[in-house]
């Protein structure tokens, strides 16, 4: 019986073998491609586009455009050596971050500009505002004893003009420069209703009329009117009295050539002979002090 054996081969030349594709992404034991930063720079970007929509949001575009870019030249750097597979996307991604700083920079000039504009139109309607917030020197309304004051006896010698910042009396007026009229009238005895809040028992409540005459050109906003009140001679905070028919306070807007008026009540020391009330139309006006006899 033969037996047959199989001739020895010979080893394949190392070229013989089959080649496997071959590519710095591909290639077994490298490492996988690196796209992370192109993906990046592609949100970012966009992202930081979006923001630049907004001008108020142009420090966002701004940073965020920053960023991509960096991201996105790095990223196409990576794809040129073989180190990614997405430079489409990085170069995207690039494209976008130099539209958000584009767009920050737009976004910056509108934002600046625009506040620039609101502090300037701001400043002027203060300075406006003042200007015509004072009250005249040495005019009253033209009403109460104040006007009867000024119109008996002689024009030079009979006019009794109050120092500024001295208080006036019950019924006169003060006008201001842009014509708006502040009256307090008489401190009348007040009895507050059963639920009142802040009277104190023992005390006196006494009733003043506050009017105010808008004969100016321009509509006035009276919600920012504070009336105040002092009683006694050592000028103690007269708590104001809240009840059904007082403390509601001036509310809404005076027309030209309207008037309000509002009537307020304080609580007072029984002792006390005086109540001092001061009026404040609003901040950007002088406040202006009455003392009445109690």
């Amino acid at each position: 019986m033969s037996q047959f054996t199989q001739p020895p081969q010979s080893p394949q030349p190392p070229h013989s073998q089959p080649q496997q594709p071959y590519g710095p992404a591909h290639a077994p034991g490298l490492r996988p491609a690196r796209n992370g930063l192109g993906i990046a720079a592609l949100i970012l970007g966009l992202i930081g586009a979006v923001s630049g929509l907004i001008p108020f949001l142009f420090w966002l575009a701004g940073i965020l455009g920053t960023i991509a870019l960096i991201l996105g030249l790095v990223g196409r750097g990576r794809a040129k050596r073989g180190e990614a597979t997405n430079k489409k996307m990085a170069t995207f991604g690039t494209v976008l971050a130099l539209i958000a700083l584009i767009m920050s920079v737009v976004g910056a000039v509108i934002t600046f500009r625009a506040v620039g504009d609101a502090v300037d139109d701001l400043n002027k309607a203060v300075s406006d505002t003042k200007t015509s917030a004072k009250p005249k020197a040495g005019e009253d309304a033209g009403k109460g004893k104040g006007a009867e004051k000024e119109k008996s006896g002689d024009d030079k010698a009979g006019k009794e003009e109050k120092p500024t910042g001295e208080a006036l009396e019950a019924g006169d007026g003060i006008v201001y420069d842009d014509d708006l009229t502040v009256t307090v009238g008489d401190a009348t005895k007040y009895s507050p209703g059963e639920f009142a809040a802040g009277h104190t028992k023992g005390n006196k409540a006494y009733q003043v009329a506050v009017v105010i005459e808008n004969a100016g050109k321009e509509k006035f906003d009276s919600a920012l009117v504070t009336v105040e009140g002092r009683a006694g001679k050592d000028g103690v905070d007269a708590e104001q009295i809240f009840d059904d028919k007082v403390g509601s306070g001036f509310t809404g807007t005076i027309l030209p050539g309207k008037k309000v008026t509002v009537l307020y009540a304080f609580d007072a020391p029984a002792d006390a002979k005086n109540l001092t009330v001061e009026v404040s139309p609003s901040f950007t006006y002088d406040s202006t002090q009455w003392d009445l006899k109690l």
